[in-house]
């Protein structure tokens, strides 16, 4: 189901300010993504399954309060940033990649849809100099290294239902890669949350990094 009705499936909730967004993505990406490859050719097609739905994961296990700041690391073309920033307007997003002509994608998709929580910087995650309640991304890497770029950009007061840290997309058998982080974690499955083959070993990785 490659459009908007699969959101509307799982977030019956969303205005139609935010669906009119949601229905913009997908020819915004399409042209992008013929100047600047930031999907997968094939994955394009799914754009709103594999890409807008597998964001919005995130959203199944928390919902950010308002004024939550979330670094988003690697973001590409800006998944899962800006999914997430038109459902959680009241939130503040950054996206941040090291891969310049990917965040001009960002730029310009985000003033395409009237996005005016989001920043977009061109720069690596160890480079970032600000603090946020929550870090997002998807399987930029190991989450052992991942850790180490960013426990030390996260805010030690917490208002949200989870305490601050991750929250990671990730797919497979991780319990080998989340060992070698020796740290507490909680996993979510988001088979629970959306019945589509593609989502059968997705999860969202949760490791909480604030004092309680």
């Amino acid at each position: 189901m490659n459009s908007i009705n699969i959101l509307k499936k799982y977030f019956p909730e969303i205005n139609e300010e935010q669906e009119e967004k949601f229905q913009l993505l997908a020819p915004l990406y399409t042209e992008w993504n013929q100047k600047i490859n930031v999907i997968s050719r094939k994955d394009i097609d799914e754009l709103y399954e594999r890409h807008i739905l597998h964001s919005l994961g995130i959203a199944k296990v928390l919902q950010f309060t308002e004024g939550t700041k979330i670094l988003d690391v690697g973001t590409g073309g800006g998944f899962p940033g800006i999914p997430l920033a038109i459902l959680f307007p009241e939130a503040k997003f950054h996206l941040v990649d090291s891969i310049g002509k990917k965040i001009t994608v960002v730029e310009q998709v985000s003033k395409a849809l009237g996005l005016k929580n989001i920043q977009a910087s061109h720069q690596r995650a160890e480079d970032v100099n600000d603090k946020f309640d929550f870090v997002v991304s998807r399987a930029v890497t190991r989450i052992a290294p991942f850790y180490q770029w960013i426990k030390n950009k996260i805010i030690a007061n917490s208002n949200n239902t989870l305490t601050n840290g991750i929250l990671y997309l990730k797919g497979g058998d991780l319990q080998e890669e989340f060992a070698e982080l020796n740290k507490p974690y909680q996993s979510f499955d988001l088979t629970d949350y959306f019945e589509e083959p593609f989502f059968e070993t997705k999860k969202v990785m949760y490791v909480p990094i604030a004092k309680i």
